[in-house]
């Protein structure tokens, strides 16, 4: 984790070779209290997609644990009796 005062986020150079070194995010502060986050692209989309993936999984968790889901079997039998296949 790297940790950069605000100042220097005049060095945008700096910012973004700090981002690619560490693969990870850079924390700004202001007065030594944490203000802002930096990251690159690939960072960010590769955390969004990790909270998007927990979100579903969460998601099918609480179907099965309230009882929202069916056999496989059953459904695909259903299916080809309503459809005809």
């Amino acid at each position: 984790m790297q940790i950069v005062p605000m100042r220097d986020l005049k060095d945008t150079v700096k910012i973004e070779n700090l981002c690619e070194e560490t693969n990870g995010p850079v924390f700004i502060t202001k007065n030594g209290y944490g203000r802002l986050v930096v990251m690159n692209i690939e960072y960010f989309e590769k955390i969004m997609n990790m909270a998007f993936e927990a979100k579903l999984i969460n998601e099918g968790l609480s179907d099965l644990n309230e009882g929202r889901m069916e056999d496989g079997k059953t459904v695909i039998e259903e299916m080809k009796q309503k459809y005809g296949f």
